[in-house]
């Protein structure tokens, strides 16, 4: 039988629900669920240890034994590999991962009520811990290798994963992931990275698992490529620099703008890296240009979100346009451009706009549908606004962005919150009135210590304007 994802709303979460078709008999292909036949591959780095395919999945198979039955997992381990173990362990048992958008304990509790009768899991003790918590057994100790063991496969259109946005421009939504589909995003990623550090590499990453851009960078590429993962996530520089050095050459860091940020303002010294990814956030080229020359490394950013995953990449400092990748296609709309990928099963329209080249193989943003603002006539985005606030100096980090509530006519008043020691309010809106049309000069503007960034350098916008209407 085939199964087809349907989506459904509770609480006001989107979650899905698989529905079998009895009439249809072909039976999907099957899929590997490790890259490659050799057991001694090294796919991830812990605690200074190498560990083997082989290795990885007996973790697998012993974890996958232990499980309850369900129909979905909400997979909150942190520890990559960890992560790893859980994810391949939920899919051989034939369970969906839940990915919530953050592991705050009220994102959680809304995906667990909008799959009834799931579980959640994860390595360390909670407290207090989710309904259904299970803790996952030690990974310290080797479990027995069966050594005439079958290499594992999943059916392609087994969904293993649920991912939800973060709610930068609304409620989170779910958007499910077969394996097939992962597999098929997966390519492009590995295609750019082996063109620019080789066949094998290491990777490095600041980003939670649980994020797709974390999915695809830290959990499918170690599974599906000739690629292994240090399991930690550093978070301060030196954290990141210890990892690093953790790990063979070449290295490949996969960080954020914000951790980008915070690297180059560190002036930490950081090992020899082949290659850095950053995604997640626009990346001023002005960032990329001095994280180039600080670590000496070219710095690629990619394309793509929760519902259609990476589907381009460019290096900033060399090409203002994104290249596709092979079998992606871009369809402008009138409200956005929707996306066709090897991964997609139908075209996804997202809200950037843009306009293509290259026979449109390239492509370049103008901007997003929901962010084009357009005042007595006049248009400018929101993005290009926070763009020229960050440009001013002083200014560590900012946002421009739209209130709830509109005038009479419906337009929406701009404001902006932005980190600035040392500057105050009118010296920066003094400053932005030369950059920018008076009709765009965010009003209110309010200094802040620091803004609401999740995990992965996003902004909710319920805590952009929570954090507005905070006094002081």
């Amino acid at each position: 039988m085939l199964a087809q994802a349907k989506t459904f709303k509770i609480h006001g979460v989107c979650s899905l629900v698989i529905v079998y078709d009895p009439c249809q008999r072909e039976l999907p292909p099957l899929l590997p669920l490790l890259e490659g036949a050799d057991p001694a591959r090294t796919m991830a780095w812990r605690h200074g240890e190498a560990i083997s395919a082989e290795r990885f999945l007996a973790d697998v198979r012993a974890v996958s034994a232990s499980l309850p039955s369900a129909a979905a997992v909400v997979n909150l381990c942190e520890d990559r590999y960890a992560f790893l173990v859980a994810f391949c362990a939920v899919a051989l048992r034939g369970q969906i991962n839940l990915l919530p958008s953050s592991r705050a304990p009220q994102a959680v509790d809304e995906v667990m009520r909008a799959h009834p009768g799931c579980y959640a899991l994860g390595e360390q003790k909670l407290d207090p811990p989710p309904p259904g918590y299970r803790q996952l057994p030690s990974l310290e100790a080797t479990p027995p290798v069966t050594a005439d063991a079958a290499w594992p496969s999943l059916p392609a259109d087994q969904v293993v994963a649920i991912g939800y946005t973060s709610g930068s421009t609304g409620a989170p939504s779910a958007n499910p992931k077969t394996w097939g589909s992962f597999r098929a995003s997966n390519a492009g990623n590995l295609a750019r990275l082996q063109a620019t550090v080789g066949d094998r590499f290491e990777l490095v990453a600041t980003v939670p698992p649980q994020h797709m851009y974390g999915m695809e960078m830290s959990v499918l590429l170690p599974l599906l490529g000739n690629v292994g993962v240090h399991t930690g996530r550093p978070f301060f520089p030196g954290d990141v620099a210890a990892a690093l050095a953790a790990v063979p050459v070449p290295r490949v860091l996969v960080t954020t703008p914000v951790h980008l940020r915070a690297l180059i303002e560190s002036g930490i010294d950081l090992p020899a890296i082949a290659a850095m990814v950053s995604a997640t956030a626009p990346l001023p080229v002005e960032l990329a240009g001095a994280a180039e020359r600080r670590f000496g490394a070219p710095l690629l950013e990619v394309f793509g979100s929760t519902e259609t995953c990476v589907f381009a990449s460019r290096r900033p400092t060399v090409d203002e346009d994104w290249s596709l990748y092979d079998g992606v296609s871009l369809h402008p709309q009138p409200d956005g451009t929707a996306v066709e990928a090897p991964q997609l099963r139908a075209p996804v329209t997202l809200a950037d706009i843009v306009s293509l080249s290259d026979g449109g193989r390239r492509f370049r943003l103008c901007g997003r549908h929901a962010d084009m603002l357009e005042i007595a006539g006049k248009r400018a985005s929101l993005a290009d606004l926070t763009r020229r606030l960050l440009a001013i100096p002083g200014v560590r980090d900012g946002v421009v962005f739209q209130h709830d509530d509109g005038d009479a006519l419906g337009v929406h008043r701009i404001a902006a919150l932005v980190v600035a020691p040392g500057l105050d309010e009118h010296a920066i809106l003094d400053t932005l009135r030369r950059a920018i049309d008076p009709l765009f000069l965010p009003r209110p503007l309010k200094r802040v210590e620091a803004l609401p960034r999740n995990e992965t350098g996003k902004l909710p916008r319920a805590a952009l304007l929570e954090l507005l209407q905070t006094r002081g």
